[in-house]
This record gives C-alpha cells, sequence and structure tokens, in this order.
C-alpha cells in the first residue's frame, strides 16, 4: 500500500510512476480531495472540542457556585452531537482512502524500463547454448504421455482441466526437484526453510496484494479462507503486524507448497500440458530487509534462482520488466526465462521481485532502529526458486532423446537413486 504521506507531499512523483504502469491518475487527486477534506473536518471539530473543553470547565465553576448552566448544557449538547457527526464523517473518509489505496499498485523504482508491455522487457543476461537437436524434438505433454509419468485425460477426469496426475518418474522427479531447490537454497543459500498453511485467511491474502483486487484468481473456501496462489503470501505474512528488532534483519525463508491459481482470462493460453495450471508445485523465496538493503537483497536473489538452473544445466535469460508488464506488488522485477526446445523460445519459470515497503504497510511489519529507536516499515522481496512444474517442462524437453527417453540431469541423480534415464 502506498503512503498517504508520499501521496501528499509528491503527488506528481506518484502520478509519474502510475503513467509509466500505464495507470490512470484520477486515484490520486481523488485521494487528495478526500484528504483535504478530511483534514478541514479534522480542524473545525478540534475547534469545536477546544470550546467544548472551556464551556465544560465554566458550566462546572457555575454549578459549584450554585447559578443556572442549563443554557450553556443544552449548547454544549449541540456541539457534541456535531463532533459525533463530523467524526464519524472522519471515519467514513478514512476507509474510502484505503480502499483507495488497496487498489493502487507499488511505486515503480525508477531503474526499470519502461513501456506498455512485455515488448518494452529488456534482456540483461543469458546463460547457456540452447541445445541443437538432430532430430524435431517433441513438446512435454507427448512426451510426459508416452513414458506414461503425465495423465492429463484423468486429471481432468478426478478434478477439471488443467490439473494433471504425476505417475511413476514424474511422480519421483517432482519430489525430487523440490527436495534438490530445498537442499541448495538452505544448505548453501541459508535461507530458513518453513511448511506453512496452504489456506490463509483475507487479512493474509491483503497484506501480499492479492486481496482486494485479484480476487476472481483465488479459490476460495466456504470458510472464508483461502488457497494460497504462491508460498510468498504466508512467507511474507509470517511477520505481520510485529515490530522486529533491527539486528535480527535480514530474515530468509522458503517454502516448497502447492500453489493454486484459477488462471482467470488465461483461457486459450497454455492449453496443453504443464505451463498453466489450476494446481502446480512451487519452491519460493522470501526476504525481510532494512529498505537500504532491498535492491542488493532482490540481486543476491535472483543469483540464488538462476543457480538451481545452472546446476541443470537449463539454458535460461534474465529479463527485467517494463513498467507496464510489472506485478501489481513490485517496484522492480526480474523474470527469469528458460528455453524450451519444442516452442524454440524461452519462457517464464521465476519472477524476482523486490517490494519495497509496499507489502509491509498492507501486512504492517516494522523494524526498530537501534540507535534512534524509530520505528519504520521493511522491504520485502519474493521470487520462485523455482517453479517445479515448469522445470520439469525443461528437463523433459531439453533431455529428449530421438527414442522418446529423457536423460537425468546430473546433479538430481542422487535425488533419483541414481537413475541415468527414464527409458521410453
Amino acid at each position: 500500500m502506498l503512503d498517504l504521506k508520499l501521496i501528499r507531499s509528491e503527488s506528481e512523483k506518484v502520478k509519474d510512476a502510475f503513467k509509466k504502469r500505464g495507470q490512470d491518475t484520477g486515484s490520486i487527486d481523488n485521494i487528495l480531495e478526500l484528504d483535504e477534506k478530511r483534514r478541514k473536518i479534522i480542524f473545525t471539530a478540534s475547534a469545536l472540542k477546544q470550546e467544548r473543553n472551556m464551556v465544560s470547565e465554566e458550566i462546572a465553576r457555575l454549578k459549584k457556585e450554585k447559578i443556572n448552566a442549563q443554557e450553556k448544557i443544552d449548547a454544549m449538547r449541540e456541539v457534541s452531537n456535531k463532533i459525533k457527526e463530523m467524526d464519524n464523517e472522519t471515519r467514513a473518509i478514512d476507509q474510502q482512502i484505503e480502499d483507495i489505496l488497496l487498489e493502487l499498485p507499488n511505486i515503480v523504482d525508477e531503474s526499470v524500463p519502461v513501456g506498455p508491455d512485455e515488448k518494452s522487457n529488456q534482456v540483461v543476461k543469458q546463460w547457456g547454448k540452447p541445445k541443437e537437436f538432430d532430430f524435431e524434438p517433441q513438446p512435454h505433454w507427448d512426451l510426459g504421455e508416452q513414458l506414461d509419468i503425465l495423465d492429463f485425460e484423468r486429471g481432468a477426469k478426478i478434478s477439471a482441466a488443467r490439473f494433471t496426475v504425476l505417475k511413476r518418474w514424474g511422480a519421483q522427479l517432482e519430489r525430487a526437484l523440490i527436495n534438490f531447490m530445498l537442499d541448495i537454497h538452505t544448505r548453501e543459500h541459508h535461507y530458513q526453510e518453513i511448511l506453512p498453511p496452504f489456506l490463509v485467511n483475507a487479512h493474509t491474502m491483503m497484506g501480499t496484494g492479492q486481496l482486494p483486487k485479484f480476487e476472481n484468481d483465488l479459490f476460495k473456501t466456504s470458510d472464508d479462507l483461502y488457497l494460497i496462489p504462491t508460498a510468498e503470501v504466508p512467507l511474507t505474512n509470517l511477520h505481520q503486524d510485529e515490530i522486529l528488532i533491527e539486528a535480527d534483519l535480514p530474515f530468509y525463508y522458503t517454502a516448497y507448497s502447492a500453489c493454486f491459481r484459477r488462471e482467470a482470462g488465461s483461457y486459450g493460453k497454455d492449453v496443453r500440458g504443464l505451463i498453466r495450471q489450476h494446481q502446480f508445485d512451487k519452491v519460493e523465496l522470501v526476504k525481510i530487509c532494512k529498505p537500504e538493503d532491498s535492491f542488493e537483497e532482490l540481486e543476491k536473489l535472483t543469483l540464488n534462482a538462476e543457480v538451481i538452473l545452472e546446476r541443470l544445466e537449463l539454458p535460461y535469460q534474465r529479463v527485467v520488466l517494463s513498467s507496464g508488464d510489472m506485478g501489481f506488488s513490485a517496484a522492480k522485477t526480474y523474470d527469469l526465462e528458460v528455453w524450451l526446445p519444442f516452442q524454440g523460445k524461452y519462457r517464464e519459470i521465476s519472477s524476482c521481485s523486490n517490494c519495497t515497503d509496499f507489502q509491509a504497510r498492507r501486512a504492517n511489519i516494522r523494524y526498530r532502529e537501534e540507535e534512534s529507536g524509530k520505528v519504520q516499515f521493511v522491504h520485502t522481496l519474493n521470487g520462485s526458486g523455482i517453479a517445479v512444474g515448469r522445470t520439469m517442462v525443461a528437463i523433459l524437453e531439453n533431455y529428449q532423446e530421438q527414442d522418446g527417453s529423457i536423460v537425468i540431469p546430473d546433479a538430481l541423480r542422487s535425488y533419483m537413486n541414481g537413475l541415468h534415464k527414464i527409458p521410453s
């Protein structure tokens, strides 16, 4: 959530940031009008409260002197009613302002390329060389069905479209990837592993920006709990409504979770295969740090995710997203895109973002400075470390053999009981 003081003091800066996103700035003017109205009401109410206090003292004196004060009492009763009305009006305006703020995205960092959509994204790094096949590479869905490790038909039968059953080597490869990623992030990158709830309340969803704007993308239970779309949600909210100790920062958290998304508006896109599922596995990375450290931490977090792709020897590129292609909560985002031979292009497999104090304000996560004792908001970061299903896609397509068998990457063989190849 944006800082109201920032909107009040630097409204043109905020409007410029919104224009970079292609966002209408009328909501900023609306907030400023409401804020001005609110301050005028508070000023008037304060004057009335001061008057009421002075007259109340006079009434007390008159009563002590046994002088009739009924006229003043009646007048102050009317003043009290006016004050009550003004206080109610102030609370209503506060709620209006908060409702608007909850719908507004984060401020775009100045280092982000400006552009309306993904066409303005910039490739800033490439690693590995796409393999050249001496045969026509198959898509992962055909490979998975031929090997009897992916069952799309039964997934749809027992659930719905965009659900998949993983079988035999497919299920083991999924588990191997999860353990492999968690081991690297905990042992080498020093993240603390968490196994969070997969169901969270609305306050938690609001804290990371999924609510209220993206309600239609979420699965909700009859108990008013939400299935998490990413472990970013519970991990970031571990410290909601807390004041942290400066010496304890930064916090590094990693978690495996199943993720659940309606994929609203995506019908017709990636209908086949594992790229766009309603349920998928992911290993998530979350950092909570001091404001002055957050952009350096973004670089390190992105490198942590890249290590997974490099250990698996999967060609990828790093892309800095343009202002018009960034997520709601992010101030800056790097996407990692892995090479998929059948499609002949790079596809997103991880998204690493610095959300600055945007989520911290919503979730009320703060820390106390040791020297000054001042309490201020932390910065939060998150990134996929990485999407497990899409990693399986990349392995199936990049490591396929002409006979349809799949070579297991060296880094995973110990997690696959020494298996070198999924036989055709």
